[in-house]
């Protein structure tokens, strides 16, 4: 990789990082969703200033080419994306499955206490008469 790569990369990363931290320092992403893709980036950013590191961990793993060990953690890094949206979707699924249950309830409640005060009204009426 030449060196006017590894600049331009690293100035593109450099600005991805600032526009997360800039969203999450904004509240429009919480930090326990956004851990991923910080990681993800800081990865990126050593392995673009040490490029070698690419190789040796491609050696170490056994892959042919540093091209596939990309390749291949771009694949971990999919997943690892995908099972934390899964997590945070379940778990926004069992709240919104618990708020739903607490409404009916509260409806059920002010039903039921609407349908005792009329008849309460209605026997109010009937021993006035």
């Amino acid at each position: 990789m030449t060196r006017h790569a590894q600049i331009m990369i690293i100035i593109f990363l450099a600005i991805v990082l600032i526009y997360i931290i800039n969203m999450i320092r904004k509240r429009q992403l919480e930090l326990k969703y956004v851990l991923t893709w910080l990681t993800c980036v800081i990865a990126l950013m050593v392995v673009t200033c040490f490029p070698s590191l690419m190789g040796g961990m491609a050696r170490i793993l056994g892959i042919q080419s540093p091209v596939n060990m990309i390749f291949f953690l771009g694949f971990i890094f999919s997943l690892m994306i995908i099972f934390s949206l899964t997590v945070a979707l379940s778990r926004v699924s069992a709240k919104v499955r618990r708020i739903a249950q607490e409404l009916a309830l509260e409806r059920e409640k002010k039903e039921s206490s609407d349908s005792l005060k009329a008849e309460t009204e209605e026997i109010d009426e009937l021993t006035i008469e």
